[in-house]
């Protein structure tokens, strides 16, 4: 991947660069509730002991893979024993009986001869455990114990009293591993990094459109046939107009005992685990496997159900039929005996009702049941499950829309825990109903989508979900009662992974947002503080680094931005990250020959004056090492006779992408990145402009960038028009040519030379005819076209 070479040599930095006067011993993510530090330090040694009460094997548990951990990173021989010894160093486990720490807090004590851990529950022992791991220097986590001891001088834990508890009792990491499969090995170091942040619940969502990836014994096409599809689509949805696929077979599912070595290695860092199998819709891989479950033989495209091999919502659901819920009861009944946790997720977002609309079946259904509609039928489908669940003893969560269906008189269990995704609304609305709600809005917690500009980032959904936003999320607003506040029962972070197919893109995705929403989900509302969170992360990194963990150092970005000058020229000022606090700020360096800055570049102290167009790039150092990934972005700035020039534009451009102080002659290009299209302009009908040059000069060329993004029915135009003149009311046309607006392929800004004799003007005017309709051959035939445009230059 193109961002682990940038990762790596960053994550080669030694803790002591000059940033170490923003590293601390006291890092700790999440915040800890009362944090009083001392003065001394314990240094551990070969004879210091573990000392756990007799009688406790959970305690023991805890203790001897503390042992293993500090013997693996310091070459020690340390032990577990029973009996504390006075004479020698002692790490000691102490039970105890405090309402106040609750059955995940727990007290840390640190001194010069003695650890003391405090805990009413195995639990808290656990969580004291992994803030033990965070009090030691960076350069010494190791969890996996991957490299070579490190100094004794390193081995130590800062003097300080600790009193923890967490704000929320549901902490969880969700992981979509149907749309791109993960081994068991990466499940698991999943697990180790939700554990070190101190979340308790790991989402695994199993089934969907595109990959059925857990055994069914009694059910076996749902892995032979429904944990392969064909091929997969190449790049974003709407990158390509064909869209474009691999060819390769894709697969991958998880045997039970697959599943019990996860569910029993979860258990040992206290955390449970939530099997999502998905339902009424996002069923395709299971009506491959077994049509019969269909509202007909084959899907309502007219062919044979087939896993699906691109991303998006399918109209082809479960119908609710006795045999549908007899298969549904004998899967989840499986899925039962494998996940010991009171939670089973039933899905139940984004059914669409055609296939109901036209099935006789469920028409007659709708009206013996007294269901109103089809949204009615979702809700008799989701209360079928639930009771069919809530009967062996478990809950269902669900997705916010199995709130849907309210004109029947059914109503959801009071054991139902709504997941709210779609914003907050139905969250807050599920609380007040007097259902538990995790809270997990996209807005805040969909890890899928960009964290910095699209323009350094791997391919994503799209959106914006910066580091910043995750930490400024609250999930129970203030307007909540006490007691419908009661129902947030906690929040979650999701990966959907349509984009992310390696482990490595997965890391990066998730960290450092995934530390950001342990503190919102760990840490109380009032120590909540987006700075000191940044000088705790700085020393994060480095210790996330120690566990192979390819992190995003969107936190470290610089992002240049370019205004014209009065006299035709281009101000490019740079400015670090909104991101990142720390202070004080790394050093930005630039190119301005399209090299990737390194350290020996020129140093960014004041704006820069460019007057022809440049290619700019930035990138942040420490110690004239790499911080930022911008290294390996370019910024394109075009310097023109247009330049800063005003014009009036002949026709309105679309709310949607309106015009922002003259943005088409403003030397900076558009960009895109997932759905999104940045600094462009579009039009509805045709394009015109007319640009005044400020005075009379010979012109030769114009030169338009065009959007071209056919899948979102955005054509070039199909014919453009020059004309000029000298006093801005009669026009002399030098220019009329056909262009070319059929042309499909991948999306992108298409910049368009029109060359003509060279003549003396002072405006310039444009006109771009839009094709209306988007022609034949693409995506999209018939409907209505637009016009996008990005810079304008006059040469």
């Amino acid at each position: 991947m193109l961002f682990r070479f940038v990762i790596i040599a960053v994550f080669c930095l030694h803790t002591h660069t000059t940033f170490a006067q923003l590293t601390n011993r006291f890092a700790i993510i999440p915040q800890p509730v009362q944090l009083e530090a001392g003065t001394s330090q314990f240094t551990l040694d070969s004879a210091t002991t573990i000392t756990v009460p007799a009688g406790q094997p959970d305690l023991n548990a805890i203790a001897d893979t503390l042992a293993n951990w500090l013997n693996r990173t310091t070459g020690a021989a340390i032990v577990v024993q029973t009996a504390p010894n006075p004479t020698v160093k002692t790490i000691q486990f102490l039970p105890i009986t405090d309402a106040a720490l609750g059955e995940e807090g727990y007290r840390i004590n640190i001194t010069e001869k003695r650890v003391t851990l405090e805990a009413v529950n195995p639990r808290g022992f656990f969580y004291a455990v992994q803030t033990l791991y965070q009090l030691l220097p960076p350069g010494a986590l190791d969890i996996g114990g991957n490299k070579n001891p490190v100094p004794n001088a390193l081995a130590t834990l800062p003097a300080c009293r600790i009193q923890d508890r967490p704000r929320y009792r549901y902490r969880g990491m969700h992981l979509d591993v149907s749309r791109h499969f993960f081994s068991v090995e990466y499940i698991k170091k999943y697990l180790d990094l939700m554990a070190l942040h101190k979340f308790n619940s790991f989402h695994w969502h199993l089934t969907d459109d595109q990959g059925w990836r857990i055994e069914i014994k009694k059910y076996p096409k749902l892995t032979q046939v429904g944990a392969q599809r064909r091929e997969t689509i190449v790049g974003h949805y709407d990158d390509s107009d064909p869209q474009v696929f691999d060819g390769k077979p894709y697969g991958g599912y998880y045997t039970q005992n697959d599943i019990r070595e996860v569910v029993r290695y979860a258990a040992t860092k206290y955390i449970n685990v939530v099997p999502e199998i998905e339902l009424p819709g996002h069923a395709l891989a299971a009506l491959a496997s077994y049509p019969e479950l269909g509202c007909s033989p084959i899907g309502l495209d007219g062919r044979p159900y087939q896993v699906a091999t691109k991303w998006g919502v399918f109209e082809d659901v479960f119908c609710p039929t006795e045999k549908t819920f007899s298969f549904l009861e004998d899967v989840l009944t499986e899925v039962m005996s494998l996940f010991p946790g009171k939670y089973i997720h039933i899905g139940g977002d984004e059914c669409p009702k055609a296939a109901w609309r036209k099935s006789a079946f469920c028409q007659r259904l709708i009206k013996q049941k007294g269901l109103k509609n089809e949204f009615g039928l979702q809700r008799y489908f989701v209360n079928r499950i639930d009771k069919l669940v809530t009967a062996k003893g478990r809950r269902i969560i669900g997705w916010d829309e199995i709130l849907e269906g309210n004109g029947t008189s059914l109503r959801l269990s009071p054991n139902a825990t709504v997941m709210s995704w779609r914003g907050t609304k139905y969250g807050l609305e599920a609380a007040r109903k007097q259902h538990d709600v995790i809270m997990t809005p996209g807005q805040y917690c969909y890890f899928d989508h960009f964290q910095g500009d699209p323009a350094t980032q791997p391919t994503g959904f799209g959106g914006s979900l910066p580091l910043s936003m995750v930490y400024s999320y609250n999930p129970t607003p203030a307007s909540l009662s006490p007691a419908d506040a009661a129902h947030i029962l906690g929040v979650q972070a999701n990966l959907w992974t349509e984009y992310i197919d390696t482990p490595d893109q997965a890391d990066y995705m998730l960290w450092p947002r995934a530390a950001a929403l342990a503190e919102i989900a760990w840490s109380p509302l009032e120590q909540k503080n987006y700075e000191d969170f940044s000088r705790r992360l700085v020393t994060h990194f480095d210790r996330l680094a120690a566990l192979d963990v390819n992190v995003a150092r969107t936190f470290f970005d610089a992002r240049p931005s370019a205004r014209p000058t009065a006299d035709g020229k281009l101000l490019v000022t740079v400015s670090p990250s909104n991101e990142s606090l720390v202070v004080p700020a790394p050093v930005i360096r630039y190119t301005l020959d399209g090299s990737i800055p390194s350290g020996e570049s020129p140093r960014y102290e004041q704006p820069l004056v460019i007057d022809t167009s440049t290619t700019v790039r930035v990138a942040t150092f420490a110690d004239r090492r790499p911080l930022s990934e911008l290294a390996n972005v370019q910024s394109e700035y075009i310097v023109s006779k247009a330049t800063g020039k005003s014009y009036t534009l002949l026709y309105a451009p679309t709310t949607g992408r309106p015009d922002r102080n003259f943005s088409l002659t403003d030397g900076t290009t558009g960009s895109m990145g997932g759905y999104e299209v940045a600094g462009v302009v579009s039009f509805v009908n045709d394009f015109g402009a007319v640009l005044d040059l400020g005075q009379s000069q010979s012109v030769n060329s114009v030169r338009v960038g065009f959007l071209k993004y056919t899948a979102r029915n955005i054509c070039l135009p199909k014919e453009v028009e020059i004309a000029v003149s000298d006093d801005g009311a009669t026009f002399t046309p030098v220019l009329t040519t056909k262009t070319n607006a059929t042309e499909g392929g991948k999306r992108g800004i298409v910049r368009l030379p029109f060359d003509f004799a060279a003549v003396t003007a002072r405006y310039v005017r444009i006109i771009a005819r839009n094709v209306r309709q988007v022609p034949s051959g693409l995506r999209n035939p018939g409907k209505t076209a637009q016009l996008a445009v990005d810079e304008i230059e006059v040469f």
